[in-house]
């Protein structure tokens, strides 16, 4: 039990981090300094990745132990794990207007310092924590209803939802295919590229670049700051969407994974 609630608390930071991504660019174009922002979010890459390195042997301990024992059912903890990601990605959209606010700064704090390490030091002072603490702020309801006032990109939404929705099963379709094929259980579980690769497809070619080019048409004036705020905010919406779509994808995928490889 305890080393489910700690994969569940990995599973949770992972989404969240990656979740406040979106903040961190939208800080960026703010403050019209998108490049800034964009370093910042290695600081939360940094984050994601620790915790995957700390999440991955316990889940695929997990598939040993179900290997090992009749009695330990898999599939509702790694539905429970697919749960996680929900909740870190609602934890981020209620923490986003702040990051935002955050970022905005912090990107200023970064310019000044010019590097990591000095705005880390000039950062550990009392007085500016307390300072952080007022650009803390709750969304409203007033927020959810901007996100409606414009059309709504639905493309982009649906790629979004999809991308999100494959890259939350990859790995945890490919560990119970795993556990479904224990003959197959090496091929199976080094097989979530079968899955991911065509999330990263999706990703660079057409979610990636239509991003970016309407964040330059921010910066150039030719867009409004506004839009940007709604195509966050939507693209926050549908990564809920994706993380509640890996749900229905986790065993149709490990049966396709499992297809393949027999």
């Amino acid at each position: 039990m305890i080393q489910l609630m700690m994969i569940l608390m990995f599973t949770l930071v992972i989404h969240t981090v990656d979740s406040l991504s979106y903040a961190l660019r939208l800080g960026g174009l703010r403050s019209r300094r998108i490049t800034l922002a964009l370093s910042l979010s290695g600081l939360l890459v940094l984050v994601s990745r620790t915790s995957n390195i700390a999440q991955g042997p316990m889940v695929g301990n997990m598939v040993d132990q179900a290997l090992r024992t009749d009695s330990f059912r898999l599939e509702p903890r790694l539905h429970g794990i697919i749960a996680a990601a929900t909740g870190g990605t609602l934890l981020a959209m209620f923490l986003f207007p702040s990051v935002v606010r955050l970022c905005s700064r912090m990107v200023v704090h970064l310019e000044a310092a010019g590097s990591f390490p000095k705005m880390a030091r000039n950062l550990m002072s009392v007085s500016k924590w307390k300072n952080g603490m007022t650009y803390f702020k709750r969304p409203t309801l007033g927020m959810m209803k901007k996100l409606f006032d414009g059309p709504l990109p639905k493309r982009l939404m649906v790629l979004n939802m999809a991308v999100t929705a494959i890259y939350t099963v990859g790995v945890l379709s490919a560990l119970y295919a795993a556990y479904l094929w224990p003959a197959f259980r090496l091929t199976a579980s080094t097989s979530s590229g079968l899955i991911n690769g065509l999330a990263t497809i999706l990703l660079t070619l057409l979610i990636d670049p239509r991003i970016a080019l309407l964040s330059d048409k921010t910066l150039r004036g030719e867009s409004s700051l506004g839009r940007m705020n709604r195509v966050f905010g939507h693209m926050m919406m549908s990564r809920m969407a994706g993380t509640l779509l890996a749900q229905l994808l986790l065993v149709p995928c490990a049966y396709w994974i499992g297809w393949i490889i027999g």
